[in-house]
């Protein structure tokens, strides 16, 4: 009787502290979330704008622009269809929760994911936060991971296959103004080349976990033991075995399921970087019958893109708008271009700030009032 007494309560120690451990890690990512985060990339982003401003702004060139309708109609058109990108974010949640949320759970859960992403260095993303809060929803484990995983496969997929369309069709000044030769180019090639290759290497390893998930599993497990990877060690492990688990759910869907999921990721991406096609069409000469224009505007954008996910900065801040005008010198005035960049982030980026101080603590704030809820009626029937 003893025994079963001590072992009882040594197995109560154990529980109380792995809720303990439990509750460290929600706190830490409810604190990464939190919208006090947005004053670091507020800061950042305005910050090197002004700076831009100050250094490079032409009025001249201001005086230029026609402020009439043609402004105001591409200025509504990039704004209509980054709302389009946001409700077709909403729609690819719903498909890969087969449904489970519903249309305003997935268009608020969508606000978060992108304020999670905004507020996180880039070159770590959303995804740890997002697989967190999608579990609060009470999705099951298998689907949470399956959903983020393979969110993240078709985001990859879309870069492996039209990095290079835009690059052969349009060669070197694809990536950069004024590049006919890849030599042109210098270290951006280099730069391109690497972060496309570790895209390729990252998605070969998450499609293959797809189909061959325990090959994959202990080839991940085999690197995670590495001296160098030691403290990711655990997080690597779960990696791995989120692969098994998404891969027999991902198995069990129809051809019609996945031609959703890419066609809606397909879309996505591609409203991303029209945006700034629109913006630049409003303050410049240039029209959207000029295709060649458009589609370098369009191509630029991506690769810019690719080089910023790497940025240490929370959603490339700062980064970003310094990169911009330097990446369209070509095709818009260097006097104007910080005016350019702000406009675009003003409609792309800082909503998701803005929007995040709405909708995250009360998001925050019902998920603390469920647990207290939960663990009092647990507590009641206990008793």
């Amino acid at each position: 009787m003893n025994e079963s007494c001590s072992f009882g309560r040594e197995f109560s120690v154990l529980n109380k502290n792995q809720e303990i451990e439990n509750a460290k890690e929600e706190k830490e990512v409810l604190d990464s979330i939190k919208s006090s985060k947005i004053v670091i990339p507020m800061v950042l982003g305005i910050g090197v704008l002004l700076y831009l401003v100050w250094s490079s702004f032409e009025i001249e060139e201001f005086r230029k622009i026609n402020w009439g309708g043609k402004v105001l109609i591409y200025t509504l058109l990039a704004i209509g269809f980054y709302i389009l990108r946001h409700l077709i974010l909403a729609y690819r949640l719903r498909i890969l929760s087969n449904n489970f949320f519903s249309w305003s759970k997935s268009i608020e859960l969508t606000f978060i994911w992108e304020f999670a992403s905004a507020v996180s260095p880039t070159s770590l993303g959303g995804s740890a936060v997002s697989l967190f809060l999608l579990a609060q929803e009470k999705l099951s484990t298998a689907r949470t991971v399956t959903l983020v995983l393979y969110a993240v496969v078709m985001d990859t997929i879309f870069f492996v296959v039209s990095i290079p369309i835009l690059f052969f069709t349009l060669g070197p000044i694809s990536i950069r103004p004024d590049s006919f030769t890849i030599s042109d180019l210098g270290v951006w090639w280099f730069t391109i080349a690497l972060i496309y290759l570790f895209v390729v290497f990252y998605g070969i390893v998450f499609v293959a976990g797809i189909f061959k998930p325990a090959i994959i599993q202990k080839l991940i497990r085999f690197f995670g033991r590495m001296p160098f990877l030691n403290r990711w060690q655990e997080s690597i492990n779960k990696t791995a075995d989120d692969m098994v688990v998404a891969s027999k759910e991902l198995r069990a869907h129809t051809l019609g399921w996945h031609l959703k999921v890419f066609v809606s990721t397909f879309i996505i991406w591609v409203i991303r970087f029209l945006i700034v096609n629109f913006v630049i069409t409003a303050l410049t000469g240039l029209s959207l019958t000029d295709w060649y224009d458009q589609y370098l505007i369009y191509a630029r954008s991506e690769m810019m893109h690719s080089i910023t996910q790497f940025s240490p900065t929370p959603g490339g801040s700062g980064v970003t708008e310094l990169l911009f005008g330097d990446f369209y010198s070509d095709v818009i005035s260097k006097g104007i271009s910080s005016i350019v960049a702000l406009i675009w982030r003003l409609i792309t980026y800082y909503p998701y700030l803005i929007i995040g101080l709405i909708i995250v603590p009360n998001w925050i704030r019902k998920i603390w009032v469920r647990r207290r809820r939960d663990a009092h009626k647990k507590r009641m029937s206990n008793r």
